[in-house]
């Protein structure tokens, strides 16, 4: 039934003057039936009239079109549509509209990713310049969608050996041409496929666009200094990607500019996303390796944790939590000494006043720097976690918890996490037991109101309860009431009964 009305719908479109009125009610049609009936009912029908229809200064004709073409479209196998409708995808490229041409593109990326589809798009010169050139368009959504579709065909030798081997690589350096924004489109697309592989990797370096885009590292234009940074910082996501930057000198030439930042009046635009770039290296490869071959990056990460620009503060803050995030990272830490500690008081003092958001990447950088995973706790990590707790105020638990109770519920959860952080140490669950009110307070549901506190309080709660220390230093008893808390889950509420006050005279 719903068949004959979508075929009957699709006729009576192809005969009317004003086919809006129809094209509504396909639509609702074809979106009332799953996908598999879209399909059963429009696969042997030619969809000419829709693809026509788009030709109109009808934007609510367009529109419908558009969704219409989307919902049978995506019903089809990328095969059919390559088969059937090539043509009129690479006419949608040329429309004035983005939501068509963001269509167009979306069912390319469907064909490429299908092995038997794409060979109909790689034999198809035109359409492939036509995808290229959709990057330099205006409207950043179609740039994003034609990157998106050009990434997956990068996916197969036979897509790296067409982008990368063949004319449309000029077709790609002369799109380059067409502006800043648009040049850093293409290395956004260069580097993605770069990540994927190092097969993939290798064709980027082989055309000479990753070369290009070092090259913008050392440019006199600042802002475009500050994208390239971001983007190099991307590529080195990747092992190879990394292993290729030490050996073309890259991470020697990054760590140089931030040495000379200092005599450099712009520094402050590009500074954080060198710090940024060591941070996410050190992370991934090792945090005393980083730090012992660039020692300007973990000094420069102290010095901007002590800065008085908020803006560097900040970063310096989202780094040393990033590195003290692991075991090899605290040590590192651990080993400057004095440098370390003077930066830890710094961090105590700007969690416990200042802007709201420093003092949340203040308090997020702390739980961090403590958080120790149950196999990571031998004496040494837990003497080290618990000096550096201690170091906060001469009274750290009432510091925190009095930050708890301020009427900001980020630094409420910000705060929670902390405990949660220091929940499953020894030291940190004597000094709960020690703190009066403490326990009372993790139990009372009432003192976490929003969605995102009550599940910071039972992650809180989760992680006292998975303690294996938990019975012996906190209580059979309240592990008892712990344990009531987590089986009724976050957002319990308990019943009140109502009292009647009929007949109380």
């Amino acid at each position: 039934m719903a068949a004959a009305s979508i075929e009957s719908l699709l006729s009576e479109v192809s005969r009317v003057e004003d086919p809006v009125e129809p094209l509504q009610r396909l639509k609702t049609a074809l979106f009332s039936v799953p996908l598999s009936a879209v399909r059963d009912s429009v696969s042997g029908q030619r969809l000419g009239v829709i693809f026509t229809l788009l030709n109109s200064n009808s934007r609510e004709q367009i529109e419908l079109c558009v969704e219409i073409l989307e919902r049978i479209l995506t019903a089809l196998s990328p095969v059919h549509v390559a088969t059937n409708y090539r043509a009129e995808l690479q006419g949608g490229l040329q429309h004035n509209s983005e939501a068509v041409k963001i269509l167009a593109l979306t069912q390319i990326g469907r064909i490429v990713e299908h092995p038997e589809a794409v060979t109909q798009i790689l034999n198809n010169y035109d359409l492939l310049c036509a995808v290229i050139n959709s990057i330099g368009e205006e409207k950043i959504s179609v740039a994003k969608q034609a990157i998106q579709s050009l990434s997956k065909l990068s996916h197969s030798k036979a897509g790296l050996d067409k982008l990368f081997q063949s004319d449309l690589l000029k077709t790609i350096k002369d799109v380059m041409g067409v502006s800043d924004v648009v040049r850093y489109r293409i290395y956004e697309l260069v580097v993605g496929v770069s990540s994927f592989s190092p097969v993939s990797f290798g064709y980027c370096v082989n055309s000479g666009l990753i070369s290009r885009l070092l090259d913008e590292l050392t440019g006199e234009d600042v802002l475009i200094r500050v994208t390239a940074v971001e983007m190099v910082t991307t590529l080195a996501q990747s092992l190879h990607g990394r292993q290729f930057l030490t050996h073309e000198g890259i991470m020697d030439q990054i760590s140089n500019m931030i040495r000379g930042a200092e005599t450099d009046p712009f520094s402050s635009l590009y500074l954080p996303g060198l710090v940024k770039f060591f941070g996410n290296v050190a992370i991934m490869d090792s945090p005393q390796q980083v730090c012992e071959t660039y020692p300007a990056f973990q000094s420069k990460v102290f010095e901007m944790a002590l800065d008085s620009d908020p803006a560097m503060i900040g970063v310096g803050l989202d780094t040393l939590g990033l590195l003290g995030s692991t075991v090899e990272g605290k040590q590192v830490l651990q080993k400057t000494g004095e440098k370390f500690k003077s930066v830890l008081v710094r961090i105590s003092h700007h969690a416990s006043i200042g802007a709201t958001e420093l003092r949340v990447r203040s308090l997020e950088a702390i739980s961090q720097l403590l958080s120790l995973q149950p196999e990571q706790q031998t004496d040494d990590l837990l003497a080290l976690t618990e000096s550096w707790f201690l170091l906060l105020s001469n009274h750290p638990m009432d510091m925190i918890h009095k930050i708890s109770t301020q009427p900001f519920p980020e630094l409420h959860c910000c705060a929670l996490r902390i405990f949660t952080a220091i929940a499953s140490q020894p030291w940190g669950q004597r000094l709960m037991m020690s703190t009066p009110g403490f326990m009372e307070f993790v139990l009372d549901r009432s003192t976490s109101r929003s969605k995102d506190a009550k599940d910071a309080k039972f992650e809180l709660v989760g992680e006292l309860v998975s303690s294996s220390s938990a019975t012996e230093i906190l209580g059979s008893q309240n592990c008892l009431r712990l344990k009531t808390y987590l089986r009724e889950g976050p957002y319990y509420v308990t019943a009140v009964a109502a009292v009647g006050t009929e007949g109380a005279n």
